[in-house]
């Protein structure tokens, strides 16, 4: 009952702040170029914020070194997905601009705005190293890699032949990859934030989320509510958001680790699970529009992951006991 109450009230704020942004767009209070601004001010500047406080809130340097012992399982759990994901991507044949959504959707989570909330109601704050471990994977598994499918599922890039296999190097440090990176070393100094860089870091590292959802109101507004529908390239997505990434997990830290030796918590093991079937990310809508990709199929992919989360926790929580 917890997980079901918990899952519920963290959708109701999301799809209240998402109908905040269409509500002001439909009432012409936002101009045409608003939600271009708004994307590269969470890409740009909140999401490494955000990244950065994290990361000197929530981890030590003992705490760092420890929780790198255990990042095995979902690193492996990751990169099962995207081979998984590069595969279907083949299969189902996904146009070019949807792709690198597409793959996101199945191999990275929003772990730090529904994930972490949910944790903690499910498994109190004791479970919050567990947590860390799971945000590292992912957040360098998004950050590192799969904005870079994004940038390069540019259809405008690849219409161009003499940029067809050019690889851009500097896209493989976005700012919120830096944005961690920087966090790590600044942590292993063991210096303190000074107090009035930390509450500038949080209080622009708290705009992520509310301008994720309104940017992806203001799509729903442009495109029209109507228009949110379950394709294939959605449906497929989302089966492997909620199916595949848990069934992979769950094979892992039961089968897999045991028989290699590796000694499991249970409590890490329930993070690990439930962690590996959250939403989609919330900026996935910013990213594809920086990319020039299919920005309504990524708003697709959000929304409804979003709204059938409150029925896949529960199951879920039944599953792992």
């Amino acid at each position: 009952m917890t997980a079901f109450i918990s899952s519920i009230s963290s959708v109701v704020v999301i799809v209240l702040i998402m109908g905040l942004g269409y509500i002001l767009r439909r009432a012409g209070w936002l101009a045409d170029s608003f939600s271009g601004n708004i994307s590269k001010l969470i890409t740009q500047i909140a999401l490494p914020a955000s990244i950065f406080i994290s990361v000197q809130n929530n981890l030590t340097r003992g705490s760092l070194i420890n929780l790198f012992e255990n990042l095995l399982l979902p690193a492996i759990g990751v990169v099962i997905s995207y081979i998984v994901a590069f595969v279907l991507v083949k299969v189902i044949k996904v146009p070019v601009g949807r792709r690198g959504t597409f793959i996101n959707t199945i191999a990275n989570a929003n772990t730090i705005f529904i994930g972490m909330p949910l944790n903690v109601a499910l498994f109190g704050n004791q479970a919050m190293p567990y947590f860390l471990i799971y945000y590292i994977i992912n957040t360098v598994s998004t950050w590192a890699f799969g904005v870079f499918l994004i940038k390069n599922d540019d259809p405008t890039l690849i219409k161009e032949e003499k940029k067809k296999h050019k690889i851009e190097w500097k896209k493989l440090l976005p700012m919120p990859l830096v944005g961690f990176v920087v966090a790590v070393l600044w942590l292993l100094t063991g210096l303190k934030l000074p107090t009035f860089a930390s509450q500038t870091f949080t209080y622009i590292g708290n705009l992520v989320t509310p301008l994720s959802l309104i940017y992806i109101g203001i799509v729903l507004a442009n495109s029209g509510i109507k228009n949110v529908k379950m394709d294939k390239d959605t449906a497929v997505a989302l089966l492997g958001r909620f199916i595949l990434a848990p069934a992979v997990m769950i094979l892992l830290v039961r089968v897999f680790a045991p028989a290699i030796g590796l000694t499991v918590p249970t409590l890490m093991s329930k993070t690990f699970i439930v962690q590996s079937a959250t939403p989609a990310l919330a900026v996935l809508p910013v990213l594809a529009n920086e990319a020039h990709g299919d920005v309504d199929y990524a708003t697709n992919v959000v929304v409804l992951s979003t709204l059938l989360f409150i029925v896949v926790v529960p199951i879920l929580m039944m599953i792992i006991g």
